[in-house]
């Protein structure tokens, strides 16, 4: 029963912190430190990604209309117009090729160097610097953004140069863990003139295969020599988080409509800095 509230206790800090700009890796590192699970180190590293699982399955549940490419026949804006084509919804289907197009920079580093910028870069030190920087980055784009109005204004609107331009920030949380990869994205995404709500919504978008992706490495990795607990563990933790990110999605689409993000920016910065003192001091 205490392993399972752990892992409750675990999902609920993956369900604010995936979607939130503020790092899930430096949380978990940090809650890994007060709360072990009593797992193998080889579980244990499993869970972490695949525990994002529920987090994607609330985008599914909330953005579905905007991300599910097939409707009734004769739809407002089909592919063909007649046979299959005619279920096939142009726009979304093109959204699809802009999301894929942008995950690809980062799918082909973390399949070919994941290990061994896990092993460089996956340490406090790393992490909390990612934390500050990127902190900073936040409150300085959105002081140079103020008064002006964002290029685009919808996913629609995003062109394959933008969503590569974006794909290649995703990159960088790929390589540092501690960016935050809906950090790194939105910071691009600003940068480049897309608003606050595109910018967040094309990172829950994009979350979408990339954590299918990361998960379905990491469980073949691991096997599928799952014992009853482990399980069970794995199973609690990705329902709590699907819940807590239904949440906490809401929140942020309503918070960001009326304010920016410089509050996650001054957040990470504060966050960075107690991972330097704590690890410092307990080194």
């Amino acid at each position: 029963m205490v392993e399972f509230l752990k892992a409750v206790l675990f999902g609920i800090v993956e369900g604010i912190t995936e979607w939130l700009p503020i790092s899930s890796t430096g949380h978990m590192i940090l809650l890994d430190e007060f709360v072990k699970l009593d797992v193998s180190p080889e579980f244990w590293e499993m869970f972490l990604v695949v525990i994002q699982l529920g987090a994607i399955l609330a985008v599914v549940l909330l953005f579905w209309n905007q991300i599910w490419p097939f409707g009734q026949k004769n739809n407002l804006n089909p592919v063909g117009k007649s046979g299959f084509l005619a279920y096939c919804k142009k726009d979304i289907w093109i959204l699809w090729f802009k999301i894929i197009a942008a995950c690809l920079p980062a799918a082909v580093v973390g399949i070919l160097f994941d290990e061994f910028f896990e092993s460089l870069f996956y340490n406090s030190i790393c992490v909390a610097l990612a934390l500050i920087l990127f902190g900073i980055g936040f409150i300085l784009i959105e002081n140079k953004n103020k008064g002006k109005t964002a290029k685009i204004n919808a996913t629609g609107q995003i062109t394959y140069k933008t969503a590569l331009a974006i794909g290649m920030f995703q990159l960088i949380a790929a390589i540092f863990p501690g960016t935050s990869r809906s950090g790194a994205t939105i910071l691009g995404a600003l940068l480049i003139g897309v608003s606050r709500t595109a910018a967040a919504e094309f990172t829950f978008f994009l979350a979408i295969p990339v954590m299918l992706g990361a998960s379905l490495l990491k469980v073949l990795k691991f096997g599928f020599a799952f014992n009853g607990n482990e399980m069970m563990i794995l199973i609690t933790g990705m329902a709590t988080a699907f819940l807590v990110s239904v949440v906490v999605i809401k929140f942020l689409m309503g918070y960001i409509k009326k304010h920016d993000f410089k509050i996650f920016g001054w957040y990470r910065i504060v966050l960075g800095v107690l991972v330097l003192l704590y690890f410092g001091i307990t080194a």
